[in-house]
């Protein structure tokens, strides 16, 4: 007879994670499933987790997790073929207990926040993929996977497995979403000793800093580079929309060496060692690409309900904070008996209601704005930077005469108005 389990959770990511431990540690039966030969094995981001929300999950997480640096330091650098403006907020009380958020290498990370769930009692099955979802009168029911005798059932199936869910799609909750709503992100991680990174960086001791970077980093596509410190390494990375990739016929890995050869980039890492390749898709259609994410007996949670907020670059927190909120309401709905699409809608209703909906909400139109209109990334930076270049630039010509030629630089009344209303139209939806 098959194994039965009060709830099985599809993938240990962040979200996952979240959920089965939170189930766990309830007295719930619930089955982690891994497709990879651990935590972490497949799973990519930037490399920077924060803290409140794991923190409201494991008090104190940060005193034994394998976390590498506190950021006392966000770098933005808008970027031109020769040139960078810098600015920086740093703040020496994001250096102090319990800290703000964190450098992480996710092939540590998630084994660890994985064992943690085990410890609670969850039961973590590894290098085991989730073929579909087994479904009765309408209901999910089970999991069907690709071990020997691999039918699993449970009443409450949850669907953790990522960006381009699978199983979400094959129950009909969303189509196969379009390039213009998730990004390709591709990331090394460079080897580089300790003590030079502080040096080269200014931190002191474990102190950690992150760099992003805009403009020229990505051709002109939207997206974003970036560049964080951790102990004895170093995650350099570029994420941009597929759409971008497709049409102006780029491959991942050249815009990435790219960033990496680029003058004001290059001297941060120098000497460095090449230890890992990492690529993944990120969700980043946003609100309105947010699929169904509840049915009788199945709950999608993480990037499989695209939670990624890429203005701030936020996505474990949200991907956690939907997990936690998963496991509240399977939780009432196991004490209800009623594992109906009507019970747990009230997930699909917190979550909206929480930090998460109410942020993705707020950008709603912020990705599809600036893929739009991309005259941000390859006219106004290096506007920017060339006005920077002449304010700064001491030659005998007077400021009121270099202020003159900025504003001509501009262009005509025409090009000056299109810029006025661009920008107010990226305040708008941003605001």
């Amino acid at each position: 007879m098959a194994e039965k389990f009060d709830v099985i959770v599809v993938g240990a990511g962040p979200a996952g994670t979240a959920c089965a431990y939170t189930l766990a540690k309830a007295g719930v039966n619930v089955l982690l499933l891994e497709r990879g030969e651990y935590p972490g094995s497949k799973n990519v981001m930037g490399g920077v987790l924060y803290r409140k929300t794991l923190e409201d999950i494991i008090p104190g997480f940060y005193k034994e997790a394998p976390v590498e640096r506190p950021i006392v330091e966000q770098r933005f650098m808008m970027l031109d073929k020769e040139s960078a403006i810098n600015f920086s907020y740093k703040g020496l009380e994001w250096a102090q207990e319990p800290y703000n958020n964190f450098t992480v290498l996710r092939a540590k990370f998630d084994q660890w926040f994985a064992d943690k769930a085990v410890q609670q009692g969850a039961l973590l099955l590894n290098e085991t993929v989730a073929l579909e979802c087994i479904q009765e009168n309408g209901k999910v029911v089970g999991i069907r996977t690709d071990r020997p005798d691999g039918d699993l059932y449970a009443d409450v199936v949850v669907l953790a497995d990522g960006v381009n869910s699978l199983l979400a799609k094959s129950l009909g909750f969303h189509k196969e979403f379009r390039p213009d709503e998730v990004a390709l992100a591709v990331m090394e991680v460079l080897k580089l000793d300790r003590k030079i990174i502080e040096d080269r960086f200014s931190l002191e001791g474990d102190h950690g800093c992150t760099i992003e970077i805009f403009g020229d980093s990505t051709k002109g596509i939207l997206g974003t580079a970036w560049l964080y410190t951790n102990k004895d390494s170093l995650n350099i990375g570029v994420g941009t929309m597929l759409s971008g990739l497709i049409k102006n016929k780029i491959k991942p890995y050249e815009l990435l060496d790219y960033v990496k050869n680029h003058p004001m980039i290059r001297p941060y890492i120098q000497g460095c060692e090449q230890q890992e390749y990492l690529a993944h898709l990120i969700p980043e259609g946003g609100y309105r690409s947010m699929p169904r994410v509840v049915g009788n007996g199945v709950i999608v949670v993480g990037d499989a309900a695209q939670l990624v907020n890429a203005i701030h670059r936020e996505g474990s927190n949200m991907a956690m904070a939907s997990g936690v909120l998963a496991a509240e309401t399977i939780m009432k709905a196991k004490e209800a008996g009623d594992y109906s699409e009507q019970m747990l809608d009230s997930y699909r209703t917190n979550l909206l209601n929480s930090f998460v909906g109410q942020d993705l909400k707020k950008y709603k139109d912020a990705t599809h704005h600036f893929e739009k209109y991309p005259q941000y990334f390859e006219q106004y930076i290096p506007l920017m930077n060339k006005a920077a270049s002449q304010m700064f630039t001491i030659d005998g010509t007077s400021k009121w005469s270099k202020q003159k030629k900025i504003w001509q630089d501009l262009g005509s009344a025409k090009d000056k108005w299109k810029m006025a209303r661009d920008l107010m139209n990226a305040w708008r939806v941003m605001k």
